[in-house]
Order: structure tokens, then C-alpha cells, then sequence
């Protein structure tokens, strides 16, 4: 993709390496944080003026070879402490994994860092799942499709989380963007906590700019701290097939880069994660380049660095031409 790059509003980014799949019963996501920084990430965001640290890979704490809860408490552990290191540090950290449960630890990272600081956290969720199963409610019983109902604080997560426990994600901070599959017992959850929705009905019926305008609104006047968490699957598998979880629907390359776009001129994100990428699963790293393309997008490569004209100054075609 050829284009000129915005330099403006640099960035201290901490990429942090979350090779997990733990929370998953697909081999292969613990190798996309290599497969992201193969695909160009880190030069990706350098040549758009950032300040990128590469923290390398984190570990879990504790024993090797832990699965389900316990394993993924590990993970969570870890990963919360070096988030919330970054936090601390000035730094918005990118993390890039490995399955979706790895967004426990970030999001408890981010939410350990703004309580201290006295700010509210919001998170937007870009997936074509809920991600919002209890262990009582998952058909699979697998993780990663859990991540928000664990951290809305719903039962059934014992010693997830270090203490002490900061205060639970707020359910009405949290937009499912994309959603185009959800489980029986998950969508009793999220419409009895009242969870924000974007369904990809809505998406088809009016497009992604106002309804994503409505949440950026929401966050920009609680003047929150705005988490994004990316998960491949959000695409449609056409354009990204390299995850286990394929939902035909989902979003195109266009609407996802116009996301990503918005999400760049609001100002508004201070952390993000890059989930489910599995290149066991690609076609010659074709997802890596696609989540690399829009990672850079959400941090202001353009197409033209100049401000969108209103439709009435669009410059008009001479008639009767061709």
C-alpha cells in the first residue's frame, strides 16, 4: 500500500509479546506476536514517527504447562503487571498475541493503572464474538471466550486476577463492534447487563461511521480511558483467514481501515491489543500484513495527510466525460 504517512501526535508505544494460547483448543496463536513483528509492525509505526520499544515476549508466572483457568491466570498476572508498567512509563501498549484471553491481563493492567489515576476505563471490543461465556455458559468451555464476563466481574473466575482485585469493568463501558455469533447463555448476559452492541446488521444497514461516532462520543465526554481490542476474527475471513475461529460476514478491508482511521483522528485510544492471529492458519502471512496495515492505520498512515473535505466541497467530474 503506497501512501504518505501523518507525523503528527508521536506516540511512546510498548509492543509487548503475548504468545498465548492457553485459553484456546487451537494450536497455532502463540505464534502470532513473531509473525506480526515479521510482517513489519515495529517498522510499520517507527516510519510514522513513534517511539516504538519492543518489551519482546512475556512469561507466565508460575509452572509450565498450566492450562484453562490456572494458565491463564498466569498470563494474566504477568501480563497486568507489564501493562500497567507501561501505563506508568507514558507509554500506550500494544500487546500482540496469542488468543483473546490475553486481553484479562491487559484490560486488568489498564484498569489497575486508572484507578489510581481516578480515571474510568472503556473498552471496545472489535470481534466477531461476545467473548462474554462464564464457565457455566460456554459450550467449549475454552477461555478465550470469556475475557469480558471475567472482567464485568461475573462468578465463576476464582484467583484470575492479583490481589487485591481492582473494581470490575463496567458492562455499560463496554461496545461489542462486529458481532456477528454469540452464544445462547452469553447473549442473556450481555443484554441483562445492558452491553453496548454493534451488530454486523447494523453495520449493514447503516455503516460503520455513526455508530462508531455514538461510542467514540460516549467515551470522549466520561473523558475515558479508551481500550481497543483487536480480533482478526472482526474481518472477514476472506481478507484474513489466518484464525481458528472463522465467522463468514465480517467486516471488509475498507470498513475496517475506516475504523481504524476514526479511531486515529479521535485522539482517544490508549491501549490496544492484537488478538487471535494463528500463522499455522495463513495463507504466506497475508493476516499479518492485513492487522499490520491497520494497526498503522489506527496510528495515522493516510492515504493523503489533509482534512476531509465536506461533501459539498468534493471536487465534481466535468460531464460527458469518458
Amino acid at each position: 500500500m503506497s501512501s504518505e504517512v501523518s507525523l503528527h501526535a508521536a506516540r511512546s508505544i510498548a509492543l509487548i509479546g503475548a504468545p498465548i494460547e492457553v485459553g484456546t483448543s487451537e494450536p497455532g496463536a502463540l505464534m502470532g506476536p513473531a509473525a506480526l513483528r515479521t510482517a513489519g509492525l515495529v517498522r510499520a509505526l517507527g516510519e510514522l514517527g513513534h517511539s516504538v520499544t519492543d518489551r519482546g515476549d512475556v512469561a507466565p508466572e508460575g509452572p509450565a504447562g498450566m492450562r484453562g483457568l490456572d494458565g491463564v491466570a498466569a498470563w494474566t498476572r504477568a501480563l497486568s503487571r507489564v501493562v500497567e508498567g507501561a501505563l506508568d512509563a507514558g507509554s500506550l501498549p500494544l500487546t500482540a498475541g496469542g488468543d483473546h484471553s490475553l486481553s484479562l491481563g491487559s484490560v486488568d493492567g489498564v484498569l489497575r493503572h486508572c484507578a489510581r489515576h481516578g480515571r474510568s476505563v472503556f473498552v471496545l471490543w472489535l470481534d466477531a464474538h461476545a467473548d462474554f461465556n462464564t464457565p457455566a455458559t460456554s459450550p467449549s468451555g475454552n477461555v478465550h471466550g470469556m475475557p469480558l464476563a471475567a472482567l464485568c466481574g461475573e462468578p465463576g473466575f476464582p484467583r484470575l486476577f492479583a490481589e487485591p482485585v481492582p473494581q470490575p469493568l463496567s458492562p455499560a463501558n463496554v461496545h461489542l463492534f462486529g458481532l456477528r455469533s454469540i452464544d445462547a447463555g452469553e447473549r442473556a448476559l450481555v443484554t441483562t447487563r445492558r452491553v453496548g452492541i454493534t451488530d454486523m446488521r447494523t453495520i449493514d444497514e447503516f455503516g460503520v461511521v455513526a455508530p462508531l461516532r455514538r461510542v467514540l462520543d460516549r467515551v470522549a465526554g466520561q473523558g475515558a480511558h479508551l481500550h481497543v481490542s483487536l480480533d482478526i476474527d472482526f474481518l472477514d475471513p476472506s481478507i484474513a483467514p489466518g484464525v481458528g475461529t472463522t465467522v463468514p460476514g465480517g467486516a471488509t478491508f475498507r470498513e475496517a481501515h475506516l475504523i481504524m482511521e476514526m479511531l486515529h483522528d479521535s485522539g482517544l485510544v490508549q491501549s490496544l491489543d492484537v488478538v487471535e492471529l494463528n500463522p499455522f492458519l495463513d495463507e504466506r502471512g497475508r493476516s499479518a500484513r492485513v492487522l499490520v496495515e491497520l494497526v498503522a492505520s489506527l496510528f495515522g498512515r493516510r492515504i493523503l495527510d489533509r482534512p476531509t473535505l465536506p461533501v459539498e466541497a468534493a471536487p465534481i467530474e466535468p460531464a460527458g466525460r469518458g
